[in-house]
């Protein structure tokens, strides 16, 4: 009997729970496939964006780094347009570093979105797959009490092996959904710590302008 047989009578043996967890897979793995596209387009182009913008944020030109970011759509290109734009007028460190945070607020459950539910469907698979078998080990010793005395035993042995049969592919569906859980979870961070380190080091770049320009004035003064 070949793999695919093999998975196949495991599936039919399975019972009718065998159903709503391969339901459940094909969900969470959807929901995975997605986050994992959309969470690896927003750290390419965060990446790009940053060494495109940092050499120019460093050479002090706001006004043009703010020209260059009006129109961006990006998480960092938000982030930074917000405290650029307010570093054109208040140039207050306290209050660009608000704007920044608040930027963060919006950006932040955009990145986490729908990504608990992988877990969560991790988790109904698990427990889809331990009803399956309570249910098909009510229903093999609900067929032993009415069955031969000598038929027993082997009747018993084979319901309970199909019976587990649901708590293996619960098993099978959630360990995998828990993994790339974990991924997602380790990719958002990753965004999530790269836009802070950028958000940080724009404010000092911010600061250090600053205080040049002061001194700048003070020594022409």
């Amino acid at each position: 009997m070949g793999f695919l047989e093999t998975i196949v009578k495991f599936f039919q043996t399975g019972g009718a729970f065998m159903y709503p967890i391969l339901i459940v897979f094909a969900i969470g793995a959807a929901i995975a496939i997605e986050r994992f596209i959309k969470l690896s387009v927003v750290q390419k182009q965060n990446s790009k964006v940053w060494s495109d913008i940092h050499p120019i944020l460093e050479e002090g030109k706001f006004d043009h780094a703010r020209g260059v970011l009006h129109e961006d759509e990006t998480a960092i290109g938000g982030l930074l347009n917000m405290g650029l734009e307010r570093q054109g007028t208040v140039r207050r460190r306290e209050d660009i570093e608000i704007a920044m945070e608040e930027s963060m607020m919006g950006i932040i459950p955009q990145l986490e979105k729908r990504t608990p539910y992988v877990a969560l469907f991790s988790n109904i698979a698990t427990l889809l797959g331990l009803l399956g078998t309570i249910m098909g080990l009510i229903e093999a010793f609900t067929a032993v009490a009415n069955a031969d005395p000598a038929e027993k035993a082997d009747l018993l042995s084979a319901s309970i092996s199909v019976a587990m049969n649901t708590t293996a592919f619960g098993l099978m569906v959630a360990i995998p959904l828990l993994i790339v859980h974990a991924n997602l979870t380790s990719k958002t961070t990753e965004i999530v710590d790269s836009l802070e380190m950028a958000s940080v080091k724009t404010l000092n770049l911010i600061a250090d302008f600053a205080k040049r320009q002061t001194e700048l004035a003070s020594k022409n003064g």
